[in-house]
């Protein structure tokens, strides 16, 4: 189907292309049959260091944990908050 593409306006700000796009059909504007993958193999998501108090008899639980595991205990608390939330 080669249908004529709307051309893209340019935008004086990211919030007026927000904008832009929640209120017209990029299929309007981009050929998507030609899109192909990408990879963008050192975008890492961001993080927040925060502060936890914990028991310590539980933390060193944790440790234990993670010792067995051969991964770092902070890694391994990371993974069963994401475990723990994605099965709520």
């Amino acid at each position: 189907m080669n249908r004529k593409r709307k051309s893209i306006p340019a935008f004086e700000s990211e919030g007026e292309e927000r904008a832009f796009w929640e209120s017209h059909d990029s299929t309007d504007h981009v050929d998507w049959s030609k899109a192909q993958r990408v990879r963008f193999p050192n975008l890492k998501p961001s993080t927040k260091p925060i502060s936890l108090r914990l028991p310590v008899a539980l933390l060193e639980q944790i440790k234990t944990e993670a010792n067995k595991r051969d991964v770092p205990y902070q890694s391994l608390i990371k993974v069963w908050l994401s475990e723990k939330v994605a099965s709520i």
